[in-house]
Order: structure tokens, then C-alpha cells, then sequence
């Protein structure tokens, strides 16, 4: 990147209003050729309407838009796209039952004289490219035959291949594995040396420490900071975002002092050699009333399956014992599980926990239909006022009752998953991934609920892959490894290089085990 060159992007004072509402206040965003420009801001900060505008989805009130140092005014998509501009969505926009060379170069196909798709000039230039971008991906390979993350590289390819200068990425590794992350930012070097210039829009920041150069953060539409991230503060950057200091986030609790909510004893389920999922096998714990149990581990380590197992989904096969509240139970199915005061917030809260179609109102009364009617008849009076209560008590973010929930940002529709599950008063609330995909504003409020609901008596289970998450939150955290808990620690003794060495390494007394 030269400093005396002109920036390969310059936007200048870019207002958007709509309806009345001010999306963008006078933005201002630059970024250089061969530079990764972190794009930082909670949900609602105006994020996307700038890269909307940026890639011609949205035609600004004011402002410039300079490009090389030449001034454009995209009115379309395809305006963008002729002044090379890329933007590569979380929802990937290719042809499922098409080939990756027929993704690459879909709509623009090379001809033969007689004027049918050249198919196999098309193998060949997509198998190049490719190759140039260290992609090891079959050209004939059906796209829906990929993983997500290589579905992603044929979409970054296919932005490369129309000779894309400037690239919008938004939130790529929401949905990808841990390899695929690392082979996705292998890639950004080599876009480097291409010139290429990256905007990177992620609510992770520790990703962002490790590939950007610098941040440009939004907060309610208005441009309030840029840093080298080099030199930056961590918490600097967060109170850029969220407006307060990042001591807030975690909210400061007693130690719980109640007696034993859960108890679970040598849990396990039979596992299917055939299937990748890491069943319990084994599992010893104990949670106390108020409290909040964090779950650590690698992938695979059986976190997910471990809670799964709790809220019945294992059925029949589930063996060992469990206690709530000093009585022996049965978790033989979610409905079981429900009646016994247990409730769960999936890790994909899209494909499990919405129905996103379904209005807010739907959403939040779908699991306590029964307990609100009367007589066997359903009351929408009830209905809604339990709905208008949730969301003043979460602080849901919506229009009305009504407003279709797949139109809330992330973290209010998490908030609408949490106020279905909390409408039933539980005893247990279960929580995979609870603040995936969500911002750090939006983030900091689900542990301030959480914080509040254990003061209730609710007891918390929640895993995560956030090592940070767990040690400002939870009170103690169990490191799972291979389906079985092989260590606890408590808050006061709890921090990221001690988990995560306990969930890679084996103890002492695993290894004599072997």
C-alpha cells in the first residue's frame, strides 16, 4: 500500500435517509489498494447501508463515491460492479445445481464460433484462477457438493474474475468451521499482492486483530472513529462502538450462594460410529440454583450434545441419572423437558430456534400456547399482552408484535428465542452459542439478562466457543473433552490460556488411563 498513491475507494459525506429515519450522517470511509479495512459497528450502526450504497443496492442522498480517483454515482448493481466493486454476501449468491466454472463465469460464458457456451474454456480459465488463489477446487464440481467455506471461495473467485478492485466481505465466517477460517485468511495475502483492497465487516474482534490494517467504526450512522489496529485498545475500539468501556459489558455478580438445582451423574449416550457428533459419554455435574456453568471445549468436544442431551433429544437412549431440585427425572423428550422447567436456545437460531416467517408475536407464544388459553381455547387477548410484556422486559427491538421476526437484526431475534424460552418460567435455561452472529452492544445485553434472570433462581448452561465469553460470565466453567468433563474451574481461578490448554491437553491422569 503507497501512501502517495490515491485510495482505491473514498467515500465522502454519504447521507441516506429513509422515511424519515437517518440511516447515514455524513460517513466517511477510506480505503488504500492491498489494505483489509475493518468495518466495525452493532446492529443498526448503518454498516450495511454504506456497503449498500457502495455496491449500488441503495442510491445515496448525499455524498461522493471515488474510485482510482475517479467519481462515480452508482445507481445499480451493475454500475458498482463495472467500477470494480465486489460484495460477497453472508447468504452466497451462486447457483446451488451449477458447476464452480459455471458459477465463475455465469452470465458472461466464453462462446464458441457457433455460439454455445465454451465449456471447456470455461474449465480451464476457472481452473487457473484458482490455482492462482491457492484454491484446490475441482472446476466440474457441483457447487452444492461444497462445504460453505469453499462455496465462499468460488464466490471470492467469481468477484476476481470480473476483475473486482474493491471487495466487501460481510461477515464471512459466521457459518464456517475453524479450518475453513484459516483457509480463508490465507487467502487475504494473496489478495494483498493483487492490489486488492478488503472491506471486512465482522462483529469478532479478535479476527479482526489478527487480519486487518485498520477499523473504521460506525455508531448510529455516523462515522465516530478510524485506528490503526496495530496500535490499538481492544477496548478502545469497543467503547467506539458500543459508547461505553468495556468493563460494562460483563455485568459484576455475586457468587451464588444457592442450593443445587441440577445434578447430573454419568450421563451418556450411545454413539453412532457413522456420525461426527460427540455424544456424552459420562458426563459428571452439578449447578446450583442462580448460577451460570459455562461449557468449554474444542470442536467436537460434545458441548452441543451434552445440552441436547439435557433437553430431552436424546429420547430413550439417554442413560445415567439426573436431578432437579434433589428429584430424580427422566429427560425422555423436549416436552418432558418443558414441563420440567428446562428450556433451550440452539446454537442456529434461524434453522432451530425462529420460525422466520412467523411474526415476533408467533415466535415468542409458540412453546406456551397451551398455558395461555383457556379452557382449550386459544386467547389472543392473553397472547398478546404476554407478547407486549416480553418485549418491554428484553428490550426487543421491533416495530410491533407483528413486524416479521427474519426482519430483526440478529440480536433481537436472539432476544425473541430467549423471551419464548423465558414465557414458561424455567428452572434451567440451556444456551449454545447464545451471542453467535450477534454484535457486542447486542452481546453485552444478553449478559446483563442473564445476570438479571439468575437473581430470579434461574439456574445457566452455556456453551460456547468464546473463551472470553465464558470467563467474564460464568461463575464456574467444565471443560469437555471427548464427551466427558476433564476439568471445572472457578471464576476466580479461570482464565483464556487455562481453559484452552485444558481442553487440548490431556491430564496426567488421562494419559496413564491410555
Amino acid at each position: 500500500m503507497s501512501e502517495a498513491a490515491p485510495p482505491r475507494l473514498r467515500m465522502e459525506g454519504i447521507a441516506k435517509s429513509f422515511g424519515g429515519v437517518r440511516a447515514l450522517r455524513g460517513v466517511d470511509l477510506t480505503v488504500h489498494d492491498g489494505e483489509v479495512l475493518a468495518l466495525l459497528g452493532e446492529n443498526g450502526a448503518g454498516k450495511s447501508t454504506l456497503m449498500n450504497v457502495l455496491s449500488g443496492v441503495v442510491v445515496p442522498d448525499a455524498g461522493r463515491i471515488v474510485v482510482d480517483g475517479t467519481e462515480h454515482r452508482f445507481s445499480s448493481p451493475a454500475d458498482a460492479q463495472r467500477a470494480g466493486v465486489a460484495m460477497i454476501h453472508q447468504e452466497l449468491d451462486l447457483v446451488p445445481q451449477g458447476t464452480v466454472a459455471g458459477n465463475i463465469f455465469l452470465g458472461d460464458e466464453p462462446r464458441r464460433a457457433i455460439g454455445l457456451a465454451d465449456r471447456s474454456a470455461m474449465r480451464e480459465r476457472a481452473g487457473a484462477l484458482l490455482s492462482d488463489l491457492g484454491i484446490d477446487i475441482d472446476p466440474d464440481t457441483q457447487v452444492q457438493s461444497l462445504r460453505v467455506g469453499e462455496q465462499q471461495m468460488v464466490a471470492i473467485a467469481k468477484a476476481l474474475r470480473l476483475e473486482a478492485r474493491i471487495l466487501v466481505m460481510d461477515e464471512p465466517t459466521s457459518a464456517l468451521s475453524d479450518a475453513e477460517v484459516r483457509t480463508l485468511f490465507a487467502l487475504l495475502p494473496v489478495l494483498r499482492r493483487q492490489g486488492v483492497a478488503v472491506i471486512y465487516i465482522s462483529h469478532r474482534l479478535d479476527e479482526i486483530t489478527e487480519i486487518a490494517d485498520r477499523a473504521t467504526v460506525l455508531r448510529d450512522g455516523e462515522h465516530v472513529g478510524t485506528v490503526d489496529i496495530a496500535g490499538a485498545d481492544p477496548s478502545e475500539v469497543i467503547r467506539l462502538m458500543i459508547g461505553r468501556s468495556v468493563e460494562e459489558i460483563f455485568p459484576r455478580r455475586p457468587a451464588p450462594a444457592g442450593d443445587v438445582r441440577l445434578t447430573v451423574r454419568g450421563l451418556a449416550v450411545p454413539r453412532d460410529p457413522l456420525s461426527p457428533r460427540r455424544e456424552p459419554a459420562g458426563i459428571d455435574l452439578e449447578v446450583r440454583r442462580g448460577e451460570i456453568l459455562g461449557l468449554a471445549g474444542l470442536l467436537g468436544s460434545g458441548r452441543t450434545e451434552l445440552l441436547e442431551a439435557l433437553y430431552g433429544l436424546a429420547g430413550e437412549k439417554l442413560t445415567g441419572t439426573v436431578e432437579i431440585d434433589g428429584s430424580p427425572v427422566r429427560l425422555t423428550s423436549p416436552r418432558r423437558a418443558l414441563r420440567l422447567g428446562i428450556g433451550l436456545v440452539p446454537e442456529d437460531r434461524r434453522a432451530a430456534g425462529l420460525v422466520m416467517q412467523q411474526s415476533v408475536g408467533a415466535n415468542i407464544v409458540l412453546s406456551a400456547l397451551r398455558e395461555l388459553a383457556r379452557l382449550g381455547l386459544r386467547r389472543r387477548s392473553g397472547e398478546r399482552s404476554a407478547v407486549r410484556a416480553s418485549i418491554e422486559r428484553l428490550s426487543i427491538k421491533t416495530p410491533t408484535g407483528e413486524a416479521i421476526v427474519g426482519t430483526l437484526s440478529g440480536g433481537n431475534q436472539q432476544k425473541v428465542v430467549f423471551a419464548r424460552n423465558l414465557l414458561r418460567e424455567p428452572r434451567i435455561l440451556l444456551l449454545d452459542e447464545p451471542t453467535r452472529g450477534v454484535d457486542i452492544g447486542a452481546k453485552s445485553e444478553v449478559y446483563h439478562l442473564l445476570a438479571d434472570l439468575t437473581e430470579t433462581g434461574l439456574s445457566v448452561l452455556v456453551a460456547s466457543s468464546e473463551v472470553g465469553e465464558l470467563v467474564g460470565l460464568c461463575d464456574r466453567i467444565a471443560v469437555l473433552r471427548g464427551g466427558r468433563v476433564v476439568d471445572t474451574f472457578d471464576r476466580s481461578e479461570a482464565d483464556e490460556e487455562t481453559i484452552l490448554a485444558a481442553a487440548a491437553l490431556p491430564t496426567e491422569r488421562e494419559t496413564e488411563a491410555v
